[in-house]
């Protein structure tokens, strides 16, 4: 996975984008309420700052987390010392990796999955969470879909903070069943700005594509939810986003 398209991201990724993360918590406790409560180990595949590894090591849960890029996990090392939990963070590589100890739960959140740059790497993904959980672990994470892509991506977005803004534009590619977001960044630097720009792409899931992915490399039970409930204050429609939760077999 390339570090280059997140490392201005990922210093203003907590300002920026944090609320964009509240569907993904209130879905992991009403989802994942029961299965915290007896998990010891997990594991935060593409853990971005390490916003879900601490929240999930402060309930005594001894945790991984797992990013590609190199400044994901300084941000995420960081905050977990300032949070006073401990967090084993780790460079690695969500399609290939592999965990010290197996865990009962992996989780990858903010459609993380989407980011794999092939549609094979789906099936590499699927095979190095099975690798990592333990027999009847979980799998808990969210994707994005087509109809999303079209529907949000394809708009013009401006996030503006002191000393940063940022332009995001993009769209869906259906040939390729790829979304794609060009951001453009201009940071001031004393009294100049200077511009950069990072492209992102994700694939879009089929339903069909993730269960097949799942059950061939031993996940028995997957649940799904959309994801529009979660969020009713977005009044978003149904089909744009969905949360899974897969059951390694015992």
């Amino acid at each position: 996975m390339p570090d280059s398209p997140y490392k201005l991201l990922a210093l203003y990724y907590d300002q920026l984008f944090e609320p964009l993360r509240r569907p993904m918590g209130r879905a992991r406790r009403q989802i994942l309420g029961d299965i915290l409560k007896r998990t010891t180990a997990a594991c935060d595949l593409a853990c971005g700052t390490g916003t879900t590894a601490v929240e999930l090591a402060r309930l005594g849960i001894r945790m991984f987390a797992l990013d590609a890029s190199p400044a994901m996990c300084r941000l995420a090392r960081r905050k977990a010392r300032a949070s006073g939990v401990r967090v084993r963070v780790l460079r690695g590589d969500m399609r290939s990796f592999r965990l010290p100890e197996a865990v009962d739960l992996v989780t990858c959140e903010f459609d993380a999955l989407n980011h794999v740059p092939r549609r094979s790497d789906l099936n590499r993904v699927a095979r190095a969470v099975a690798r990592a959980l333990k027999p009847g672990g979980y799998f808990f994470f969210d994707v994005n879909h087509r109809r999303g892509f079209e529907k949000v991506w394809t708009g013009t977005w401006w996030h503006e903070l002191p000393g940063v803004v940022l332009v995001m534009h993009g769209g869906y590619d259906r040939r390729r069943r790829k979304g794609w977001s060009n951001a453009e960044w201009f940071v001031q630097k004393g009294k100049s700005w200077r511009r950069s720009s990072e492209r992102i792409e994700e694939v879009a899931w089929t339903a069909t594509e993730i269960r097949q992915s799942l059950r061939r490399v031993g996940f028995r039970s997957i649940q799904s939810w959309d994801e529009a409930p979660f969020v009713p204050e977005w009044k978003i429609p149904p089909g744009f986003r969905t949360v899974y939760l897969a059951q390694k077999a015992r």
